[in-house]
């Protein structure tokens, strides 16, 4: 029964393990798409101004 703790813990480790993984890369994908957008509307904005002239 010594094995049951090594296995509960090497178990929790790895789940952890994965879920900051994915937490940490859907921060980072969400933050890249904010950025994306912001450009897109940026460019809009200097097209639309651009074209009034």
């Amino acid at each position: 029964m010594d094995w049951v703790p090594v296995v509960f813990i090497t178990f929790k480790v790895i789940v952890f393990g994965s879920c900051m993984f994915y937490a940490i890369k859907w921060h980072h994908d969400q933050g890249k798409k904010a950025k994306e957008e912001a450009r897109l509307r940026q460019e809009a904005a200097e097209r639309a101004a651009g074209a009034s002239e």
